[in-house]
């Protein structure tokens, strides 16, 4: 496994147990889906605005985010190992993980776990496809021994 990492962000300090975890986070959705664990993903950590940002100019979607998910698209797939890139918003990571009373490892792993599934493919913009999409993250959080 391959994990490149961009940390374009000061509200976290992106430590190699962040890596680690992060890394953890997705050998468990390759396992949970049985997949060679012989894949690249990048990982970028950004702020609130570049998120922003990203989601207004290619989701259409003017507003904050926790996470993005860019596969890697058919036309330009030059390898099957390269699944995509995934951008996290430190901030919210920081946010959320306050509100639903947890680590900010918790939600940087569940983020990850989320985004990952994205990039294989699963979506939650209908109800079968969201359920199919929560059990995939149980099961991932369940192979990493983190529970809400």
């Amino acid at each position: 496994m391959e994990i490149y990492y961009d940390d374009r962000q000061d509200d976290i300090k992106i430590s190699e147990e962040i890596k680690a975890l992060i890394e953890k986070s997705v050998a468990a959705v390759l396992k949970v889906e049985e997949l060679d664990e012989n894949v690249e993903v990048s990982v970028s950590f950004v702020g609130d605005e570049e998120i922003r940002e990203l989601n207004r100019d290619y989701r259409g979607v003017d507003k904050s985010t926790d996470v993005l998910s860019f596969p890697i698209d058919d036309e330009f797939i030059l390898d099957n190992r390269i699944l995509g890139d995934v951008i996290i918003n430190t901030r919210r990571v920081m946010e959320q993980a306050e509100e639903l009373g947890h680590s900010n490892e918790r939600e940087f792993s569940y983020l990850t776990v989320h985004s990952i599934l994205h990039l294989l493919g699963y979506d939650h913009m209908e109800d079968e496809d969201k359920r199919q999409m929560r059990e995939r993250e149980k099961l991932a959080m369940k192979e990493l021994s983190i529970y809400r």
